[in-house]
């Protein structure tokens, strides 16, 4: 049986900014446990893990720059999920992706010949910049081995996102009510993990970046410690933004990581679909397979069902 909503949360504020509402969320957190008899996760036997990847403004609240269609109502789905299902819930993972002005993947990176920065979303390939179409504003050397490696995976420089100390980089703040409640209601703390802080490399997984290593250096590797942190729990349900990006290199370094250590324990992955949206493909005739974001998200929900993955909706009972 699921639970109610509480008595302060609105769904038309989803999609709204608004500082969260700290100590109203609290007292109302503990008068619900108090009511509905909810007991601190400590005590959990079957212990369930909801992981949300990037549920950031920058990437779910319109106007954001790297805004994705859907993601008001993926959040809304999500939060009402938690919500109701607060007393099955353990513990809370956030990832949070986290940037600074001058980044491989940022314009501020990249000039041409005038001084002229890249405009977002250009794509910027290895034969340019060792051309001389692009150049580098810092690490010249080590970025030119930075775009060879990502040659055919298609990557390109991104609007300016989730700045650290920025509003864009704060978790949604209904999400953010919505953890605050479980916190106080489950006597829990909420993890929050950070990826992408290394100016020389991007992170979309949250599990490892596009490139580990550049100019002989190490930039990267994969987040052994946060992976085992997970994989504690006996299922641990994932959500966010956006499917055909980070969503997508997280389970796909999940699925990898699982196949060289033991399969079977892909079954503790629960993806919760409708509660994660696809970044629209750009309006190109013929449109390029790898720019074909729908799609590649969609192959992405086959291949971890194949795996042994869960692939389940914000409406079907969460039975542990």
């Amino acid at each position: 049986m699921s639970l109610p909503l509480p008595e302060f949360y609105d769904p038309k504020q989803v999609s709204q900014l608004f500082l969260e509402r700290g100590g109203r969320v609290a007292d109302s957190a503990e008068a619900y446990a108090k009511k509905h008899g909810i007991k601190p996760a400590g005590q959990d036997k079957f212990r369930i893990a909801a992981f949300g990847i990037d549920v950031q403004v920058g990437f779910c609240t319109p106007g954001a720059s790297l805004f994705v269609p859907g993601a008001v109502e993926d959040t809304t789905r999500t939060v009402e999920w938690m919500y109701r299902n607060l007393d099955k819930i353990s513990g809370l993972f956030f990832s949070m992706d986290t940037h600074r002005v001058f980044q491989i993947f940022h314009p501020a990176w990249w000039v041409d010949a005038n001084g002229n920065h890249p405009p977002p979303l250009t794509p910027v390939f290895y034969e340019e910049v060792r051309a001389g179409k692009w150049t580098a504003v810092s690490h010249p050397r080590e970025s030119l081995e930075y775009c060879k490696k990502l040659e055919t995976s298609g990557k390109y420089v991104l609007p300016y996102h989730t700045l650290l100390g920025g509003l864009s980089h704060s978790l949604v703040p209904a999400m953010m009510e919505a953890a605050l409640f479980h916190a106080h209601a489950r006597k829990h703390q909420t993890h929050f993990e950070t990826k992408g802080t290394h100016a020389m490399t991007e992170n979309y997984s949250v599990l490892s970046p596009e490139v580990t290593e550049v100019g002989g250096q190490v930039v990267g590797g994969f987040n052994t410690p946060f992976f085992k942190m997970l994989m504690e729990y006996d299922r641990v349900y994932v959500f966010g933004q956006a499917k055909s990006h980070c969503v997508l290199s997280t389970l796909n370094d999940i699925q990898a990581h699982l196949q060289q250590t033991d399969p079977k324990l892909a079954e503790k992955i629960w993806i919760l679909e409708d509660a994660m949206s696809p970044v629209p493909a750009p309006p190109l005739s013929p449109l390029p397979d790898m720019l074909d974001f729908p799609k590649i998200a969609e192959r992405g929900i086959e291949q971890w069902r194949k795996a042994g993955m869960n692939v389940v909706k914000t409406s079907d009972a969460v039975v542990p």
